[in-house]
């Protein structure tokens, strides 16, 4: 079997069993959970009705940091950066289905319908690319190496393998679709631009530049009416306001280097992970005026909303834990431990959050 119990009773390690073994489909899915990928130990498990950690998905992933999960429910995607490969796991089976060869340092997963879209970056040297004006940024733009473009591997989930890659900008971060489903939205942090493409033929159709507004764009979200999309840029603590053809419209301060954001599903409110803050902020979708900053952890990326909107779940990868609130009085509910690194975090059933949606 590969569930992995750790220090959970025997009645919790059953109940891990069953939402591990069970086949979701459709309405009638299991009970909600959240997962959680650490890059130094593997995917954890958090039951939303208990709210408490119930074991490990053994995914067998060497590293993983972007993961996903298919509507139904049946497999969890996982980009793992050890391994240079995605992972594709069956829930209800309990089994690792295939290792997917990718390329260099794969980060970012988004699975939509039958594909998921991992980002894999043959260029990066490992960590983040050096601060603007740094020493470290004068000795990068003195390399005469040119800058190799991040790729876009589209797995498709029935064939289990690559059919396509897409080529975007050096290091890739951040992936979003356009509501009719024929374009992609894809952030580049090394040069500083937003690209939008043809899913369909990998086409670049629009290179958006960040630079004079902000550098290292990294989280990319369109809003619930299709009307906006906003991305965060790292270093320029702001995030950036686009229309829905990708046109600038303006820019709003958040606090020190925003990541993840998203929306909620009625399109009201817009949250940003602002990590060096140690806040994850809550925004006016339409005025963009600041609601409210509830304080976070050390490096907190990512989010989720549970699958009924009652309560956020974030991801504190410096502090080893996920921090839970309550999504409509930000009050913290709970803190759990969970070791290694956590990176990202998405619900089952699928959720509004910085690593996915609906």
């Amino acid at each position: 079997m590969k569930f992995r119990q750790t220090s959970f009773t025997l009645t919790a390690l059953a109940t891990a069993i069953t939402l591990a073994w069970a086949a979701p489909a459709g309405a009638e899915a299991s009970k909600p959970v959240a997962y959680v990928s650490s890059q130094d130990t593997g995917v954890s498990i958090i039951s939303l009705d208990t709210l408490e950690p119930i074991g490990m998905v053994e995914t067998e992933a060497k590293g993983p940091r972007g993961i996903g999960v298919t509507a139904d429910g049946k497999y969890l995607v996982t980009a793992n950066r050890g391994g240079a490969d995605a992972t594709v796991f069956d829930i209800a089976a309990n089994k690792v289905v295939k290792h997917i060869p990718i390329g260099k340092n794969p980060e970012f997963v988004r699975v939509k319908g039958n594909y998921a879209f991992v980002t894999f970056e043959p260029s990066s040297k490992g960590g983040p690319p050096p601060k603007p004006g740094s020493a470290e940024a004068k000795e990068d733009d003195d390399d005469d190496e040119p800058k190799v473009p991040a790729k876009i591997a589209v797995v498709d989930l029935k064939q289990l393998k690559v059919i396509r890659n897409i080529t975007s900008g050096p290091e890739t971060e951040g992936i979003e679709f356009t509501p009719d489903g024929k374009r992609m939205l894809v952030t580049n942090e090394a040069d500083n631009t937003v690209t939008v493409h043809s899913i369909r033929t990998g086409k670049r159709l629009k290179t958006i530049d960040t630079h004079k507004h902000g550098d290292r764009p990294r989280g990319v979200k369109v809003s619930p009416d299709g009307s906006t999309y906003v991305v965060t840029l790292e270093y320029g603590d702001k995030v950036m306001v686009l229309d829905k053809d990708f046109n600038f419209v303006k820019t709003f301060a958040t606090g020190k280097t925003p990541y993840g954001i998203s929306f909620d599903r009625a399109g009201k409110r817009l949250f940003v992970a602002a990590s060096k803050e140690k806040q994850l902020q809550v925004f006016d979708a339409k005025s963009f005026e600041l609601i409210k900053a509830i304080p976070t952890a050390e490096r907190c990326w990512h989010f989720t909303f549970t699958p009924d909107d009652s309560k956020i779940l974030v991801a504190c990868g410096r502090s080893d834990n996920v921090l839970i609130f309550d999504a409509t009085t930000y009050e913290k509910i709970k803190e759990l431990p969970v070791k290694g690194m956590p990176w990202g975090v998405i619900s089952s059933p699928k959720a509004m959050g910085s690593l996915d949606q609906p």
